[in-house]
């Protein structure tokens, strides 16, 4: 009996969803732990006296070691499981986390962040995966669209949390408290977090067979006296022939282009918003506010790309998203400086920068095979991060150099008209083409010309 398929083909069950659920977590604390400098930027800046440049390199910190987890961690994940890298990445965040917490001054504080950053970076792909890889194939996009919620949903309410802690306790609460909810998932995880069905299969680490029949009795299926044959084709089971070979290497560029031109949009938006909003009206709790705001709009466009992807391939769902931004971050500009409007304009900037995460995260595991989907995943998320790097950095040069913020909010709607064009380009490289990733260059059924049946 092989569970992949009854996973892939059957109503999904509850020991999928309790596992998709705790990833849902993992990813609201991610969510947090990645954006929690932008909450506390604003209190540090003044304590410390920053100026606009130090604040970039701090808010980039953890960006620089989420790029370095991307590339060092995810990998591990198709080496020694996905469950031993959660894990792994999880003991890294909270070493991190409980360090920024003791920061003496502002190189600490970086090194700190970047060392959290390393494992927020890792965990991230991993997740994906984990969900994508415990979906059936008829509720994948909804269930990873649901699942995209957790990182807006995250920044909503632990900005909200911390915004709190922050005002009675001083900016180094906010890292106590992430430090806290991250241990505790830790635990959580090494109790209730199953290994991936793909994994065992493909890989065949030790006690694979064991751990497939714990899976299938959770599931309510029989066990098995061997694992199944694996899919994966040899030569997709090298990194450089998975990634490049074919058509999988138009598809992997598009992928890392259009995931790249979003994560500069969306953690310039995320980052330096809040700081902005408190500069234009001297108010910090205003700048917390909208930064809680853009969150709360995330919520609403990881939803709107779940609903989506019920009539629409997930690639065309992401693609409307993308375009949605562009719009959403040039009325932003116009008007971001009232502060009314400028409240309902950040939940419209979070509804697609944060929906559009949520986006490709879903829309990245289907398109490599089993045997190398972290490190597909993985490298996707780390050529974002090096490009993300740059944008709070950038944007605080620019500031220097006299840019308002309307001009940062247009450029990186440009941006975003890229990010979904070549969204669009990927979609157009499945056309004839199979979606199955084990043989991405056979001709898809659906492309096959049938009779014509005359009306009557």
């Amino acid at each position: 009996m092989d569970i992949r398929t009854h996973i892939r083909t059957q109503p999904m069950r509850r020991y999928q969803i309790q596992t998709i659920a705790i990833c849902l977590v993992l990813s609201m604390i991610d969510g947090f732990e990645i954006l929690i400098m932008a909450f506390v930027a604003p209190h540090l800046s003044k304590e410390w006296n920053l100026d606009a440049v130090q604040v970039g390199y701090l808010l980039s910190a953890g960006l620089i070691g989420m790029a370095a987890g991307a590339f060092l961690l995810s990998p591990l994940a198709d080496k020694i499981g996905r469950r031993p890298t959660t894990i792994a990445c999880l003991v890294l965040i909270t070493i991190g986390m409980g360090l920024s917490a003791i920061a003496g001054d502002l190189e600490q504080l970086i090194v700190y962040r970047a060392f959290a950053g390393i494992g927020i970076g890792g965990l991230v792909a991993n997740l994906n995966i984990l969900v994508s890889e415990n979906s059936s194939d008829r509720r994948r996009g909804t269930a990873l669209g649901v699942y995209g919620i957790g990182l807006p949903a995250g920044v909503a309410i632990g900005g909200a949390i911390s915004g709190v802690l922050i005002a009675q306790y001083g900016w180094r609460s906010a890292f106590v408290f992430g430090t806290a909810i991250t241990a505790l998932m830790l635990v959580i995880v090494v109790r209730s977090l199953p290994e991936s069905t793909e994994f065992l299969i493909e890989k065949r680490p030790k006690n694979a067979l064991s751990q497939y029949n714990k899976i299938a009795a959770r599931l309510g299926y029989q066990a098995s006296t061997s694992l199944p044959e694996p899919t994966t084709a040899s030569a997709a089971r090298s990194v450089r022939s998975g990634l490049f070979a074919g058509v999988m290497g138009r598809r992997t560029v598009l992928l890392w282009l259009g995931y790249s031109c979003l994560v500069a949009a969306f953690y310039f938006a995320n980052t330096w918003t809040p700081k902005l909003l408190t500069d234009a009206t001297g108010d910090p709790n205003i700048g917390v506010t909208a930064g809680v705001l853009i969150n709360v709009g995330g919520v609403i466009g990881a939803l709107g790309f779940a609903a989506l992807t019920l009539v629409l391939r997930p690639r065309l769902a992401n693609m409307i998203l993308m375009f949605g931004g562009a719009v959403a971050f040039v009325a932003y500009a116009a008007g971001f400086e009232l502060v009314a409007l400028g409240m309902v304009l950040s939940v419209a900037v979070g509804m697609f920068a944060n929906g559009g995460i949520a986006g490709f995260y879903a829309i990245s595991p289907p398109i490599y095979p089993a045997a190398i989907r972290g490190t597909g995943v993985g490298v996707m998320i780390g050529v974002g991060r090096l490009i993300s790097i740059v944008a709070p950095i950038l944007t605080g040069y620019l500031l220097k150099l006299g840019w308002a913020p309307v001009d940062l909010y247009r450029l990186f709607g440009a941006v975003l008209v890229l990010a979904g064009v070549f969204v669009f380009l990927l979609d157009r490289s499945y056309r004839g083409l199979s979606e199955n990733p084990e043989t991405p260059e056979t001709v898809a059924p659906a492309s096959i010309e049938e009779p014509t049946v005359p009306a009557r």
